[in-house]
């Protein structure tokens, strides 16, 4: 076998490998001889009939096997040869294998995987947040979960903001109908999120029983199109009004947070720490990305293209699965390639960085870290031991935690060479940056 390689581009090589025919010819006669003991042809016995008629019906068939299965293995031993990483699958270019007297030849163009450089990371600059939960983010805390256990009590007054009023509605654009409830009635809490303000201070003052007609021009951003920039009139009656009924923050309210005995101290230690942790896992979530962003940032690497092409599609999958699983039918799913390049880069290079650092500074998972990672996705089940053994049930499973875990050595291994700069920040401005 002889190669030669011709660089392309920076990342592009083109191979040309000439592969000694004879060694070949043994491999297909005994290829052929084997198929001889089993074929059936007409006027002879099973495993009768002349090597010269086996080789006339089989012997094209079995040379192209053996001729294919030797582009194969000598485009693996010259890449080898040549020591190069090659990135995707490479585009095989040959005259008909029939064709081919003492030698064949073929070339084969592929991509390989760029050099990856970290430089000094002492120059790298990385910000922590910090802060301390506080009695005040508790108390915000419990009226989101008092918020929660809302109830509703009828009554014979006005609505207001805040009250859930059940309403008949119809609605009409330039005396077109494109709404009409047909009577039934829907529930609305007036101030809700998520509407147009406008139409729910329309409904307050109405009461029961009541009809009341209104006109509301919609901005022409609005997200619906049917309504974006038009004038709807709407026909609203009443047909029940109920006001808020928020729980009491005492010892049955803390029961039913899970504190058997009622304490409220203890409830509100327990959202402390609760709160604790989840701002704990939201600053290191901040600090990889911050990590990862200046590695990226850092990092002048040109993508092979057979890698982003595969990084699209992967991602293009993911999100056809997504929108299916949210019942979005298959037919009307149009997706391209082009949505998904920027993210499909920045994922590809980020890839590339993390194993090259992992690579050669030995940053790879220990099995006391995956498993740690493993228990902490356990933590959140009634039972996190049935969690526990299903991952170490199938060693596949594993690869999420161990992936997760050699992240966070990279991340370690960054952070003590970067400059860390703390900042203080309230628990608001941590979870609104979720």
């Amino acid at each position: 076998m002889a190669a030669s390689v011709e660089t392309i581009s920076n990342l592009e090589r083109r191979m040309t490998i000439k592969v000694p025919l004879a060694p070949l010819e043994g491999q297909i006669r005994q290829r052929l001889n084997q198929i001889s003991r089993t074929a059936k042809f007409s006027g002879f016995r099973p495993g009768k009939a002349p090597i010269g008629l086996v080789s006339q019906h089989y012997g094209d068939q079995v040379r192209d096997e053996v001729y294919s299965q030797a582009v194969e293995s000598s485009f693996g031993d010259a890449v080898q040869e040549n020591k190069l990483r090659v990135a995707g699958y490479p585009n095989i270019e040959h005259k008909p294998f029939a064709e081919a007297a003492t030698d064949f030849e073929y070339t084969a163009t592929f991509e390989v995987f760029p050099e990856v450089k970290v430089s000094d990371l002492t120059k790298v600059k990385i910000e922590k947040p910090s802060l301390e939960i506080s009695e005040a983010d508790v108390d915000k805390t419990l009226e989101v979960l008092v918020k929660q256990r809302v109830t509703y009590e009828p009554v014979k007054r006005a609505a207001k903001k805040d009250d859930r009023v059940n309403i008949s509605l119809k609605a009409s654009i330039d005396g077109q109908q494109v709404e009409d409830t047909a009577g039934k009635g829907m529930d609305l809490v007036l101030g809700e999120p998520g509407r147009i303000p406008l139409f729910d201070e329309a409904l307050e003052g109405g009461k029961v029983g009541e009809t009341k007609q209104f006109d509301i021009t919609y901005p022409k951003e609005n997200n619906t199109s049917q309504v974006a920039g038009k004038k709807v009139s709407y026909e609203v009656t009443f047909n029940s009004i109920s006001q808020p009924k928020l729980p009491k923050i005492d010892a049955e309210f803390a029961k039913s947070l899970g504190v058997e005995d009622g304490d409220v101290k203890k409830m509100r230690a327990e959202v402390k720490l609760s709160l604790e942790q989840e701002a704990d896992k939201r600053i290191k979530a901040r600090v990889k990305e911050a990590v990862f962003q200046a590695l990226i940032e850092d990092s002048k690497l040109e993508v092979p293209k057979a890698l982003m092409s595969l990084e699209i599609n992967r991602m293009m999958q993911m999100a056809a699965q997504n929108l299916q699983q949210r019942g979005m039918a298959a037919k009307d799913i149009q997706l391209e390639p082009v949505m998904f390049e920027e993210q499909a880069k920045r994922s590809t290079v980020l890839r590339l960085i993390l194993s090259e650092i992992v690579n050669a500074n030995n940053l790879q998972a220990n099995a006391d870290q995956v498993r740690a990672i493993v228990d902490s996705f356990a933590n959140s089940y009634e039972k996190p031991e049935e969690l526990v053994s299903w991952y170490y049930a199938d060693v596949k499973r594993l690869d999420e935690p161990a992936a997760l875990a050699t992240e966070e050595n990279v991340v370690s291994w960054v952070l003590e060479k970067a400059k860390v700069t703390i900042k203080k920040i309230k628990f608001d401005e941590l979870m609104a940056g979720a």
